[in-house]
């Protein structure tokens, strides 16, 4: 069976009047008079072959036939606003925009970009480092890198890369006044704590790594303390003390030698992961396509620089 569309002119009329129950309210709306609404909803009944509208003491009501038509009507009316507003923007350059946290953005995604620019330099990249994730329900944004457990409802999810973590510091506090060559010297070192709001429960904290190698520290909750995983790093960077740090963001650090690992076999696994998400109802651009192929593929030349050092 063919559909066709009744006239848009009368199902505009017909979405303003049962809106405001009112057409002379809905003629202001769009402009025009109230006979020329009456006129558009006469159209559209003649068509559908029955009454939109009754009139009731209280005043205009919706029949049972106008009644259930108007939620579908309204979506599609608002699709077409949405269309419209994007026909009206200038046509847009190759851009992609990311919403990534500020410690993977500084710390691992920065320092690779002359490689991504280098690759496709047609295409323009508007990062935007927020600690609160954005939302891609809102079209601001093409993609999001996120560290969780994976479980993002409504949007198309890809991992990564895992994440384990370990101590780190600068290397003039290995040979210092208080040599660091087994976990139990940090007793005699400032610890810095990575106080990022990740909600990672499987993350442990300065307690429970020291514990877990039977080491009793007098107050291991002493220290400096930083809400930005990258922060944290920096200050372990310039000798501030040493680090329990996320160790795919101090891999840089680590590979330049400004960052040391004392115990490179302290690191400890955790749940969480990073994830690129994307919209699901809204197909990716080629250039976002072919920002998340660049993206995998960094994080598999990440994995296997991890697991050489």
């Amino acid at each position: 069976m063919v559909r066709s569309l009744l006239p848009l002119n009368a199902l505009r009329a017909f979405e303003a009047a049962a809106r405001h129950l009112n057409f002379s309210r809905a003629a202001d709306e769009l402009s025009v008079t109230p006979g020329a609404v009456s006129q558009q909803i006469r159209l559209l009944e003649d068509i559908v072959g029955g009454p939109l509208f009754v009139r009731e003491a209280r005043g205009l009501q919706l029949t049972d036939l106008g009644r259930s038509s108007v939620p579908l009507l309204r979506e599609g009316f608002e699709r077409l606003m949405d269309a419209s507003a994007l026909l009206r923007e200038p046509p847009r350059r190759k851009q992609v925009s990311i919403s990534v946290a500020p410690g993977f953005a500084s710390k691992w995604l920065m320092p690779r970009m002359d490689d991504f620019h280098t690759a496709h330099p047609e295409i323009e990249l508007w990062i935007s480092a927020d600690m609160e994730p954005a939302d891609l329900t809102e079209g601001k944004v093409d993609l999001a890198v996120r560290y969780g457990p994976g479980d993002y409802p409504g949007l198309t999810v890809d991992r990564l890369m895992t994440e384990t973590v370990l101590p780190v510091c600068a290397p003039s506090l290995m040979d210092g006044d208080k040599p660091i060559r087994k976990p139990g010297d940090l007793i005699g070192h400032t610890l810095l704590h990575d106080m990022s709001n990740d909600g990672d429960p499987s993350r442990p904290d300065w307690a429970m790594w020291l514990k877990a190698r039977g080491i009793r520290h007098p107050d291991p909750r002493r220290g400096s303390r930083f809400n930005q995983s990258g922060l944290l790093i920096e200050a372990a960077i310039s000798g501030r003390g040493v680090a329990l740090a996320k160790r795919t963001l101090a891999q840089a650090d680590l590979a330049s030698g400004r960052l040391v690992a004392p115990f490179p076999d302290g690191s400890e696994a955790v749940g969480f992961a990073y994830y690129v998400v994307q919209p699901r109802d809204r197909p990716p651009s080629p250039s976002a396509t072919a920002f998340v192929g660049w993206l995998k593929k960094q994080a598999v030349d990440h994995d296997n620089t991890m697991g050489q050092l």
